[in-house]
């Protein structure tokens, strides 16, 4: 049911979901709970947890770069799985790649819980300089930011 401004409710909870837990999905989380975390639970997971984790970290340092940029620390995020997490407990279940999302669909089967799939470009094929990288990361986070305005926002 939508609300006065015929915005849809927003929902209890969130869940972000790519593939290793250290790109898109951690952007998406850090930028909606920036934005609506106190009034949206919002978390963020992968299809499986990268091997090279332990060497690289939990979080891209570029994806680090540019979303303390716009005011977002990720320094205390820990990457996870869809097997650390309870479906029950989102409303909403936003997918950023197709392996994402066939997961998602496969976790959520039987249980009153929405859906989305937002593809999203992954930075880490860019070549070049590391300015080119880290403009492509912007792009990324810039496009997820549009993106959370656009589904969460009032209009």
């Amino acid at each position: 049911m939508a609300d006065r401004t015929g915005s849809p409710p927003l929902p209890g909870a969130v869940l972000f979901a790519c593939n290793f837990n250290r790109i898109r999905s951690p952007m998406a989380e850090a930028l909606l709970r920036r934005d609506f975390g106190d009034r949206i639970y919002v978390d963020s997971c992968g299809v499986r947890l990268d091997a090279r984790a332990e060497d690289l970290g939990p979080v891209d340092p570029f994806v680090e770069a540019v979303m303390a940029e716009v005011g977002c620390d990720l320094s205390s995020h820990r990457a996870k799985t869809f097997e650390e997490l309870n479906a029950d407990s989102f409303d909403l279940v936003i997918s950023l790649t197709p392996q994402a999302q066939h997961r998602a669909v496969e976790m959520t089967r039987g249980r009153a819980v929405t859906i989305e799939y937002w593809p999203t470009y992954d930075p880490t094929g860019t070549d070049g300089s590391r300015e080119a990288q880290l403009a492509t990361y912007r792009q990324v986070r810039d496009d997820l930011a549009a993106h959370i305005t656009r589904r969460f926002a009032p209009s």
